[in-house]
């Protein structure tokens, strides 16, 4: 330890290296911050999970048939029974999956329409498959979307992983507020084209259903009654021809419930050649039903056709209608893309809206438009997994200034110092620039993106801890040799410094050993490699940056010191 004595003594005796050590380390600190402009690391809330299945959510055009969403579903599965790691696949036709963890928000249990399907998928273990689930689904989409959607115009087919933290609808959701209807719905569908065209986002969904035309079957009443029929036998024709319907039910002793027998007509019976008036007409004049006088009536001389336009469903939040426009990520983070199309849609809606932009809150980057000409106003509110991020590197962030806070008011009461205070503040912020850098190095050597995540602060809010340690072992024991001993300042901090070296790092190498098992899992891995590289640069800040702090700091008892430099073995004497 003497040769790392000499060399701290040699920096702490020439300005010229303290000032170049000074401004390497601010060098580096300002070097690691600019890797987040520069997306030399990116950060998001929590990384992709592998998981043991994934879900394919298919959306045809409101009003269309079973058929074609069957047609739709069909084109996904042979695309999925080619891959070798899938095990089985389920298809819920008409509905949702029964809920999972992701359709707990998704709204899985109210899908019970012809134009929805859901698709889950199960793989082989994760433990013994190479490809992860979420790059599965990054290489699927492209693929199955090119080949898949352009069946039928208005198909929306969308992959939903397993979240590895808090559920939400969606990485980046856009709420379109307001009270007008008609322009809330045209608002979206801009929104949703700049989303579109942002990179790195897909599955771009509007949340709200379209206005189409459909034919209804009204059975007129004083028609059925002069003909010898009653209403419930039309109603039951009409049911069995079109849909099907419970005709009976089966008791079984393997289910407390009763089975019901469905009766429904085969698919070339039900189905009407086109999409019009006069086909259904055609089809209904086909049916026959048997009067009480034993004459077969046409069901086309009872039932009338009549075209009208679908009812839409209206979405309310807060008491306010709105409309959800919803988009994932592609192994991005959700922030960079968000503020590209924030920033087209500024300039976009500009043109027609005044634009009045929302302060620093919980809701930053929400706008609010005002129609130029009628002084109609809307609300752009942003939300998803992408608020949940920013909310929750907001509340890490404060808890990490509520850290520094009161560390430094404890250290203030012991020292009576604020210089002291300030130098063991300083030298665990510093840390950072191991965390940030830990995380640029990782990101070489994975297959994927390497986020710096919310367990990532979470370990850098844990430095601080070890951080301080360092620089109160140097602290304390410098002032000890100077108190007791009689040493200089200079030379009872190198002493300081080469003696508590070994044990800093011996510690330095525990908290290494045990952060390795973290960092390879796909949710704490952030988590280990800030411990792991926050530490590494901990020791470097301690052993080589607190020195010439505490060296240059005035306010400290450190200044009370012989006028002769003494020898670090000197002993006192009564």
């Amino acid at each position: 330890m003497k040769s790392l004595e000499n060399l701290i003594y040699r920096i702490l005796d020439s300005k010229l290296n303290k000032m170049l050590i000074i401004v390497l380390t601010a060098v580096a600190f300002f070097a690691s911050l600019m890797m987040f402009p520069t997306k030399m690391v990116l950060a998001k809330m929590l990384p992709g999970k592998s998981d043991n299945t994934f879900s394919v959510y298919i959306d045809t055009a409101k009003g269309s048939s079973i058929a074609q969403t069957r047609a739709v579903t069909s084109c996904v599965l042979n695309h999925l029974k080619k891959e070798k790691e899938v095990m089985n696949i389920e298809l819920f036709l008409g509905q949702g999956i029964p809920l999972d963890y992701a359709g707990l928000v998704k709204g899985a249990s109210m899908k019970q329409t012809e134009d929805v399907a859901e698709i889950s998928v199960n793989l082989t273990d994760k433990h013994h498959r190479k490809e992860p689930s979420f790059l599965m689904v990054q290489r699927l989409r492209p693929v199955i979307q090119k080949a898949c959607v352009p069946l039928f115009r208005g198909t929306n087919i969308k992959f939903v992983e397993q979240p590895s933290g808090p559920p939400t609808l969606a990485s980046i959701v856009v709420e379109v507020h307001g009270d007008n209807l008609k322009k809330i719905r045209r608002l979206s569908v801009d929104v949703a084209d700049v989303l579109s065209e942002t990179e790195g986002l897909v599955d771009i969904d509007i949340m709200s259903d379209e206005n189409f035309k459909k034919f209804e079957l009204v059975p007129d009443k004083e028609k059925i009654s002069r003909s010898g029929l009653s209403v419930k036998q039309v109603n039951n024709i009409l049911y069995l021809a079109f849909e099907g319907m419970v005709i009976g039910h089966k008791n079984s002793k393997d289910t407390p419930d009763q089975i019901p027998i469905f009766l429904v007509l085969d698919s070339d019976s039900k189905k009407v050649d086109q999409s019009n008036k006069e086909a259904l007409e055609s089809k209904l004049a086909s049916l026959n039903l048997m009067n009480m006088r034993g004459m077969m009536v046409p069901l086309s001389e009872v039932v009338g056709v009549r075209e009208v336009m679908s009812s839409t469903m209206i979405m309310h939040k807060n008491l306010s209608r709105m409309v959800n426009v919803v988009a994932e990520t592609d192994m991005v983070s959700q922030v960079y893309p968000l503020l590209e199309a924030r920033d087209v849609m500024l300039e976009k809606f500009g043109k027609d809206y005044s634009i009045t932009k929302a302060g620093i809150s919980t809701y930053m980057f929400d706008f609010t438009l005002e129609d130029k000409v009628t002084h109609e106003k809307f609300l752009i509110r942003w939300d998803g997994e992408m608020k949940v991020t920013l909310d929750t590197f907001r509340d890490l962030g404060g808890a990490f200034i509520s850290a520094l806070i009161l560390i430094f008011i404890l250290l203030v009461i012991y020292y009576k110092s604020f210089a002291i205070s300030g130098i063991v503040l300083l030298g665990s912020f510093l840390s950072l620039i191991g965390v940030i850098v830990g995380h640029w190095v990782a990101n070489w050597f994975t297959s994927e993106t390497f986020f710096l995540t919310a367990t990532s602060l979470i370990g850098f809010i844990a430095l601080i801890g070890i951080s301080s340690r360092n620089s109160l072992l140097l602290i304390d024991f410098a002032k000890s040799l100077m108190e007791f001993e009689g040493m200089k300042k200079r030379r009872a901090i190198a002493v300081a410094t080469a003696t508590r070296a070994k044990p800093i790092a011996l510690t330095a190498v525990a908290i290494i050993l045990g952060s390795a098992l973290l960092a390879s899992d796909p949710v704490f891995g952030g988590l280990g490699v800030a411990l792991i590289s926050g530490t590494v640069a901990a020791v470097f800040v301690s052993l080589l940056f607190v020195p010439i702090l505490m060296d240059n700091a005035r306010a400290m008892d450190f200044d009370k010191q012989p006028s002769s430099e003494s020898d670090h073995n000197i002993s006192i004497t009564k």
